[in-house]
């Protein structure tokens, strides 16, 4: 089972969360969703944020549908759930791998999964897990980063394409705090 240590540690107190929100909106753009302003017009649809953490990206949209759910296996402060919950977003305290299918299959209309990954033991069973629950991905992850302190799982194109059974595309980023070889796909079924 990963250590989350490394992990906690870089969320602290959850107050300062620039450095990821900031990639948020590079990770969007090559999720292919549609920006308006500083948010993320999702057009009533139903979404799984898998890895969201205290900031999730589902706290950018507008026309959120029935569903937003966040799963992450780490616990924060309270007023980050409060956050959630004044978006109706549902924060659930689990690891992706530990997804119950059966309360989750095909509820959404879209399973997102962005810089998430490198932190689990079982980022294949994690996209098995999205693919059930919806009927659409969006990833966006770092590839070709060797494991270290708290990124166990080394990514690469082939693994990824190989677990969500469609070929996906790289590219080299240096913009707003995202450096490095980055992998995105958007998969329907």
């Amino acid at each position: 089972m990963s250590d989350y240590t490394f992990e906690s540690n870089y969320w602290g107190d959850c107050c300062n969360t620039f450095d990821e929100d900031q990639k948020h909106y590079v990770y969007a753009k090559y999720m292919g969703l549609k920006r308006v302003g500083y948010s993320f017009n999702v057009e009533g649809k139903s979404i799984i944020d898998i890895g969201g953490g205290p900031t999730s990206m589902l706290l950018k949209t507008i026309n959120l549908g029935q569903r937003g759910t966040v799963i992450d296996p780490l616990k924060y402060p309270d007023w980050i759930y409060a956050r959630y919950a004044a978006k109706r977003i549902t924060p659930i305290v689990i690891r992706g791998e530990d997804l119950i299918i059966k309360h989750f299959a095909k509820g959404y209309d879209e399973a997102w999964i962005y810089n998430c990954l490198q932190h689990t033991d079982d980022p294949e069973l994690i996209i098995k897990n999205a693919l059930s629950a919806a009927n659409t991905l969006r990833i966006f992850e770092w590839v070709n980063v060797p494991a270290h302190d708290g990124h166990p799982i080394e990514l690469t194109k082939k693994k990824l394409d190989d677990w969500i059974g469609r070929e996906g595309q790289t590219i080299m980023l240096a913009d707003a705090g995202c450096f490095g070889l980055a992998y995105f796909n958007t998969y329907t079924q």
